[in-house]
């Protein structure tokens, strides 16, 4: 590649997550699917928090890009966030956060405007699995104004993230990002981010991935429900007419790979889950990390499964610097 300052150029909802340990009776007493993303009302989402209050395990600056771009810079990438938080004290916690973890960001060059960040009820059962309640607050404001466009054509790769179609505004700003990147020779990447999206704003989804994008990122329920069939097969092959190449999360299967010509097959690391907030977004965090320092999609995939395992096993989208080396080291020997 020519050099470039960013790697990737992610686009995507600034969220504070507070993760909360519930259990099933907690979710049907307040009327929430388990194990999708639902947005709030402010009132409502107040309500929530109210009734999990003696619940809440920690807060901790999140959004699915953000955790992804994160991960890159975590690896040793360099990434640029653009995104939109307000002057409270989760929006001021939010930016901070970023800067760091080593992450560029619009926030940094500006003046906060007045509202509410956006906050995330990361509701954790016993079999891991994860539901959320999502108030978006002032990011369902972000629009072209949050897009530095100078940065973007100064990067190898647009991640955009797929929770911002739900947004009018958000999806002006993915379809324009991707419209600059394009004329600018930048590789669009995509993630569904929660099978919400592809289930009630397909159509916007639909605009978004236009005449297809480089990478999209996905799991199989997304994939499934994006295609309109029930079988992974026939979703695959639907999914090529759109896309270069793919990454397909299967949870405890692991993970399918198409590089535009090859299919890989990525064992999932086992391990011992406890919380599945994030793995996704690691996943493709580490997996765009790999394919700009020179890896395959299968090696990169592989250094990708390592660090989604790491992040179920513990509580928390963030990996320790010494697993980071541990899981370099490991694909390293093996290459």
């Amino acid at each position: 590649m020519n050099a470039k300052k960013y790697d990737v150029y992610a686009i995507g909802n600034a969220i504070v997550d507070y993760e909360i340990e519930v259990d099933n009776t907690f979710l049907g007493v307040n009327g929430l699917e388990k194990g999708l993303m639902t947005l709030a009302e402010q009132d409502r989402q107040r309500d929530l928090l109210r009734a999990a209050k003696s619940k809440i395990r920690k807060k901790q600056a999140g959004g699915s890009a953000a955790n992804s771009v994160v991960a890159l810079a975590q690896f040793g990438g360099k990434g640029f966030y653009s995104c939109k938080v307000a002057s409270d004290i989760d929006g001021i916690f939010y930016r901070d956060d970023l800067v760091k973890q080593g992450v560029d960001t619009n926030l940094s060059d500006e003046k906060l405007d007045d509202g509410e960040t956006g906050k995330c009820l990361v509701m954790i059962t016993p079999d891991t699995e994860r539901t959320m309640s999502t108030f978006l607050g002032i990011s369902s404001n972000l629009s072209l104004s949050e897009l530095n466009l100078d940065q973007l054509e100064n990067s190898h790769y647009l991640f955009l993230e797929g929770y911002l179609v739900s947004s009018p505004s958000g999806l002006g700003a993915m379809k324009e990002a991707k419209k600059q990147a394009k004329a600018a020779g930048a590789q669009i990447a995509l993630t569904f981010s929660d099978p919400s999206m592809v289930k009630y704003f397909g159509e916007q989804m639909n605009e978004v991935v236009g005449d297809g994008v480089d990478l999209l990122f996905c799991n199989e329920l997304e994939a499934k429900i994006y295609t309109e069939t029930n079988d992974l097969s026939q979703a695959i092959k639907n999914l090529k007419k759109i896309t270069k190449s793919y990454v397909i999360t299967l949870g405890s299967k692991g993970a399918e790979i198409w590089d535009g010509k090859n299919t890989y097959y990525i064992d999932a690391v086992k391990t011992k889950a406890v919380d599945s907030t994030g793995a996704g977004d690691i996943y493709a965090g580490t997996f765009l990390y790999g394919i700009n320092y020179g890896l395959s999609f299968e090696v990169a995939g592989n250094l990708a499964s390592l660090a989604a395992s790491q992040v179920v096993s513990q509580y928390g989208p963030r990996l320790k610097k010494s697993k980071i080396q541990e899981f370099l080291s490991k694909v390293n020997n093996k290459n």
